[in-house]
């Protein structure tokens, strides 16, 4: 039971990180297309950065609770958890910045 709650806390950390790094892509986007991601201003340095930053911290407190649930008991699921993350995580930055790109041209 308790490695079930501590699995949802866990899924609901990991689904927030892919959300902000999903806006990390949606806010990246523009500046990339134009070719002026060396110079950005501050407020579009921090839309860009705050996201990513978080997204990530995120992730990584993800892991270390699926961790605490999966390590020492079921090491196979606690890879396959990891690297799905990780997949989901990079899909989700390409995923932000294709509806981007798709929303301006």
């Amino acid at each position: 039971m308790e490695n079930g709650i501590t699995r949802i806390v866990a899924a609901l950390c990991a689904a927030g990180a892919v959300g902000l790094l999903w806006m990390f892509g949606v806010f990246v986007a523009l500046p990339w297309q134009q070719g002026r991601m060396l110079a950005l201003n501050g407020a579009e340095l921090q839309v860009i950065i705050v996201p990513l930053t978080i997204g990530v911290a995120a992730a990584w407190g993800a892991l270390h609770i699926f961790a605490i649930a999966d390590r020492q008991g079921r090491p196979g699921l606690y890879r396959a958890i990891r690297a799905l993350l990780f997949i989901a995580a990079i899909a989700a930055v390409l995923g932000g910045i294709a509806w981007t790109l798709a929303r301006i041209n």
